[in-house]
């Protein structure tokens, strides 16, 4: 493991040192949902259509310029830096696991709210730079990852209350809970997890 002390230290002294990926990536696709930004538009038509009234074209072109907006930045190589959303939706071992199994998919949602993560890399370790997601993103990156439905599918799964013997058996977490199995695949993909500071 390196340790930032470590690297402050080494970059002091001129030293060089790189921190080798840990998982190559082998997918050459930016996994994405077809349902992804779909959710609020549906709603806002359904509501539309309830009331009796025609949907505003200024909505439907703002639903439209999120999906562009997603689509281009996708593309971008200053987006893909250093960026954990691209790093889970862009790597095949972990697509894959995230679509087999629910009960993870929603122990990897539960992971990125709340918390914060820094690339287990040079540069991101020294400059403390840090990658985090709202719960909609979380949820929406997690459908991605899927290729399936939308950010509500996830949004507040790890929300019960107490947690009660259904919930348990579903195998979510609440929100914020990072497990040992998450953690430890981060850390494969090249992220570490950390907690937001008390102001």
């Amino acid at each position: 493991m390196v340790y930032t002390a470590d690297l402050k230290s080494a970059a002091r002294k001129g030293i060089r040192v790189r921190v080798p990926s840990l998982v190559p990536n082998t997918m050459t696709k930016i996994n994405s949902s077809p349902e992804r930004h779909t959710f609020q538009e549906e709603s806002y038509l359904a509501r539309c259509k309830e009331e009796g009234t025609e949907p505003s074209e200024d909505y439907l072109n703002l639903f439209k310029s999120i999906r562009q907006h997603d689509l281009e930045r996708r593309e971008n190589p200053e987006w893909q830096k250093d960026n954990m959303e691209y790093d889970l939706r862009s790597n095949k071992w972990i697509c894959d696991k995230v679509k087999s199994n629910k009960s993870y998919a929603q122990n990897l949602y539960a992971a990125m709210c709340n918390m914060q993560f820094v690339k287990n890399d040079v540069w991101p370790l020294l400059k403390d730079q840090r990658w985090s997601a709202s719960w909609r993103s979380a949820g929406g990156i997690v459908a991605d990852m899927r290729e399936e439905g939308d950010y509500m599918d996830w949004y507040c799964s790890g929300i019960q209350g107490e947690p009660d013997e259904d919930w348990v058996d579903l195998g979510h977490v609440p929100e914020g809970t990072v497990t040992d199995e998450i953690r430890a695949d981060l850390f494969r993909l090249g992220w570490i997890p950390k907690e937001w500071e008390d102001d």
